[in-house]
């Protein structure tokens, strides 16, 4: 009893001390996105004695220029006099083109305000007089399916608000007065006309044996909390918002154990499903995950568990000290010597994957050295981070021997990343609707960057055929290299 009230006391300590002083991503083991304000970015570069921009012997690049196809007016500037005779040179004059520069400028008004008119004709033969009418689509909105989509882009890729977004419209794009509730009204449209797309994804990536990187980050639904789970793969991704972080919920993320409920901003009525009679089935692949339990459904042999993560837990438990520092210590050497190794084989090409596994054979047996000594060390985090380590020491260098598989969960906090933006600046959804908005919005133009495809050409294809009663145009596959170089070229 005395030894444990001693070692919290000292765990108490040094979080006073972490208080106290600058804690940021560099000496301790907080994760980068929690540094705060004024505190040293986490790597600083030294200076290399140089003059910013361009070095002496750098080969210069200059702006290409667009073909003329992709012009939309051609000005000439003719010379005014001879330059030998001095007489006037006649305006009509043939000439040849010496000089070309090209300026992108933006129109005082780049919305187009069209007018729809219903005429009344009376027919020459009988004198019968007949209406036109105003096709459905049209009568569907006030705003054009492309515009219609830059509002989407401009709320869920850019992270404007409503308000914003109304400001551009009116002030860059010389569009009318938008009122604010135009702009929700735009974004329902949306979000039902997307409604296929999403769904046609979650089947794709619960088909899929790819590798897959799962992750999830807080999300609120009228000040609520929520979660907000991705799955990301070289092809598709993901995004559901779910009440509760639970296996259930991140089965449903594949549309397994249980659809939209009255749960909140999707979830399920149990409030997660973990007490639902409904046991969840093990999403198919190989996936990276963290260390949360939920993703403890999964087998072993298909899981890889995120050493970005890991290398906090080390760090954590060195700063922890008493007896498991010195496991801890070895660990982090581990990660640092596996990482060196990971780098010449992924991004240096100097080594082939036969010498990669071949290489971490004798960090395997090392780690597992210092999980079982750190496992015994009586410090009770540090000794219950290793034995759980211990448990899923399969799921640490899965990478070594999967193609395609890295040691780091990067993919999905990086498809994270700008929705965590889009949480802090909209503080969530105000509805389930919104939810379902915010889901179908990210999985759709995170998939299209993916396959190289432009978000505001398929948005606006995707509105269109909405508002004739149409099925929403597929998400094509990703283009290959030439399919790329032609089309820019075109």
């Amino acid at each position: 009893m005395r030894a444990r009230a001693e070692q919290r006391v000292a765990e108490l300590e040094r979080e006073l001390l972490q208080t106290r002083r600058m804690t940021t991503a560099s000496n301790s083991s907080l994760p980068p996105s929690a540094n705060p304000i004024g505190a040293k970015p986490p790597v600083v570069k030294k200076p290399t004695g140089r003059r910013p921009g361009g070095q002496v012997g750098h080969a210069g690049k200059s702006r290409t220029l667009l073909s003329e196809a992709q012009v939309d007016q051609f000005i000439e500037h003719r010379p005014g006099i001879c330059r030998d005779c001095q007489q006037p040179i006649a305006s009509d004059a043939a000439g040849d083109v010496v000089g070309r520069h090209q300026v992108a400028e933006l129109p005082p008004v780049a919305v187009e305000i069209t007018e729809h008119r219903a005429l009344a004709c009376r027919c020459e033969h009988c004198g019968g007089l007949s209406r036109g009418s105003i096709p459905a689509d049209v009568q569907a909105s006030v705003t054009g399916p492309r515009l219609c989509a830059a509002i989407g882009l401009l709320g869920a890729s850019m992270k404007g608000s409503k308000r914003a977004i109304a400001m551009v419209l009116q002030e860059v794009l010389g569009c009318p007065m938008f009122a604010l509730g135009s702009v929700s009204a735009r974004e329902a449209e949306l979000s039902d006309a997307l409604a296929g797309p999403y769904q046609t994804l979650v089947a794709s990536a619960a088909q899929s044996t790819t590798v897959k990187y799962v992750d999830e980050t807080g999300w609120k639904l009228r000040g609520k909390s929520r979660w907000l789970f991705v799955s990301a793969d070289q092809e598709q991704v993901v995004f559901r918002i779910d009440k509760a972080r639970t296996r259930l919920a991140f089965a449903a993320l594949y549309g397994n154990g249980g659809g939209h409920g009255n749960g909140g901003g999707h979830g399920h009525g149990n409030g997660g499903g973990e007490k639902s009679s409904v046991k969840p089935r093990p999403p198919r692949g190989v996936f990276c995950t963290d260390r949360a339990g939920i993703y403890d459904m999964l087998k072993l042999n298909n899981r890889q568990l995120c050493w970005a993560h890991l290398m906090r837990d080390f760090v954590r438990a060195i700063e922890r000290g008493g007896a498991g520092e010195a496991a801890a210590t070895r660990m982090l050497s581990v990660a640092h010597e596996m990482f060196e190794l990971w780098h010449r084989f992924k991004k240096e090409k100097q080594i082939p994957r036969t010498a990669l596994r071949a290489g971490i054979e004798p960090l395997r047996q090392r780690m597992h050295d210092a999980l079982a000594d750190g496992a015994a060390c009586g410090q009770r985090k540090t000794a219950g981070l290793c034995r759980a380590l211990l448990k899923r020491e399969a799921a640490l260098w899965r990478f070594a021997r999967t193609p395609g598989l890295e040691p780091t969960n990067n993919l999905a906090e990086r498809m994270l990343r700008g929705a965590v933006i889009w949480r802090k600046k909209s503080f969530g959804s105000a509805s389930q609707a919104g939810c379902r908005y915010v889901e179908r919005m990210l999985s759709v133009i995170e998939t299209l960057r993916l396959r190289d495809h432009a978000p505001l050409a398929y948005l606006a294809a995707a509105i269109a055929a909405y508002r004739k009663g149409e099925p929403t145009p597929a998400i094509e596959p990703r283009l290959k290299p030439m399919e790329i170089k032609l089309r820019n070229v075109a």
